[in-house]
């Protein structure tokens, strides 16, 4: 195992970056698990819908404001450090609630698990990113997002088997388990990746990085699927419930979402990575195949609701893994967990900002109202800054 002296990269097996597909399912499942569940078995903790709602808040708000603070703590010390501190203190804020179980520990542990989920989810798309060439991003971050989304659709069903067999100890239990697991994955295999020299970058310099095109347009891209995404999870059972359908039939067009956006991924990365697809077609295709799916949520019954699943799920696949190669292509090595951080926040606003949207417009008109809405905005919005690219996501040599 060999590190390169000007790219900082380390040549090392595939087996090196398991862990790191494993991290993204840690993160994807610790999640919706727990966020899936929270009202379910556990009226001694969540009292009320303003008690879920703050314990659903305060996961997301504590990786709005530190997913940033950790990528560039990423850069500064490496990367493996803060994944293996991340996860670990995932399955120590895991293990509070597990053996304490009372409503005060609950909230603790929640904003430990978003804390330290925000941690260890930007350091491992780092890693991703620095443990292969240019080349071979694609197909890696491919399959990053694939196990990543496994953990969107396992996590709401293991969840509620567990919840069911345990109550939500059994929950925070498997969790802890998980990240600890995960975590000596990790020490075992994946290799240590130095940080690298970097210029001193005043706040001028980082507003002008990240306000460059080759930032805005793939992290708007993101930030738009990850919108779409969240409300289809959100909003079709809602849709379908209004239809007369039954929980197993919405919940059954959830899991179908999040496996299309599984299955498209590994393909979409390994399409940039053979020069099949360039960033721009490709960014420009995802979001207008998410906008179409956004349309057919708004027809009738169940053919709306599985129709929406499969092709929103299919264009949100599409743009995960080109919008992640195309940050890491164009992002200095010594800035690229600076790079993940600053995205990652992008997808935590659209991730909130998506659903605020389709709500307030439901509020005052339709749901269907609210799903033409975000198509719109998809439609119009995001394109227009991915427009301007026509560079590959792999960059030439």
């Amino acid at each position: 195992m060999t590190t390169s002296p000007r790219t900082g990269r380390v040549d090392t097996s595939r087996r090196s970056v398991r862990p790191l597909y494993a991290a993204g399912f840690t993160t994807a499942f610790g999640a919706h698990a727990v966020a899936a569940n929270l009202g379910g078995l556990s009226h001694d903790a969540v009292t009320s819908l303003l008690v879920l709602g703050g314990l659903l808040a305060l996961y997301d708000g504590a990786e709005v404001v530190l997913k940033p603070v950790f990528g560039s703590l990423a850069d500064r010390i490496g990367a493996r450090p803060v994944l293996l501190g991340g996860l670990g203190c995932f399955a120590a804020a895991s293990a509070v609630y597990a053996v304490a179980d009372s409503p005060g520990w609950l909230w603790a542990a929640r904003l430990g698990q978003g804390a330290a989920a925000s941690a260890f989810s930007p350091a491992a798309s780092t890693l991703v990113a620095r443990l292969h060439p240019a080349a071979e991003r694609g197909r890696a971050f491919g399959s990053y997002g694939f196990y990543k989304s496994l953990g969107y659709t396992l996590g709401p069903l293991l969840g509620g088997v567990l919840v069911w067999a345990g109550g939500l100890r059994l929950l925070f239990t498997a969790t802890a388990v998980l990240a600890a697991a995960v975590a000596l994955w990790a020490v075992l295999l994946v290799p240590a990746v130095p940080p690298l020299p970097r210029r001193r970058q005043t706040l001028a310099d980082l507003a002008r990085r990240l306000g460059d095109r080759r930032f805005l347009a793939p992290t708007a891209a993101l930030a738009a699927a990850t919108a779409a995404l969240s409300v289809g999870v959100g909003f079709l059972p809602v849709s379908g419930a209004a239809a007369g359908l039954g929980t197993v039939a919405t919940g059954a067009a959830v899991s179908v979402l999040a496996a299309c956006a599984a299955v498209v991924q590994p393909w979409a990365g390994r399409a940039v990575d053979a020069g099949r697809l360039s960033t721009r077609t490709g960014l420009t295709a995802g979001l207008a195949i998410t906008a179409a799916g956004l349309l057919c949520a708004t027809l009738p019954g169940l053919t709306g609701v599985l129709t929406a699943a499969v092709v929103i799920g299919a264009g949100t696949g599409l743009i995960t893994p080109i919008g992640f190669a195309a940050l890491a292509g164009g992002t200095p090595e010594e800035r690229m967990g600076q790079t993940m951080g600053a995205a990652e926040l992008g997808r935590e606003l659209g991730d909130a900002g998506g659903p605020l949207l389709v709500a307030s417009v439901a509020t005052v008109a339709t749901l269907t109202g609210g799903f033409a809405a975000l198509a719109v905005l998809l439609a119009l919005g995001p394109p227009a800054a991915v427009a301007g690219r026509s560079r590959t996501a792999t960059p030439p040599r």
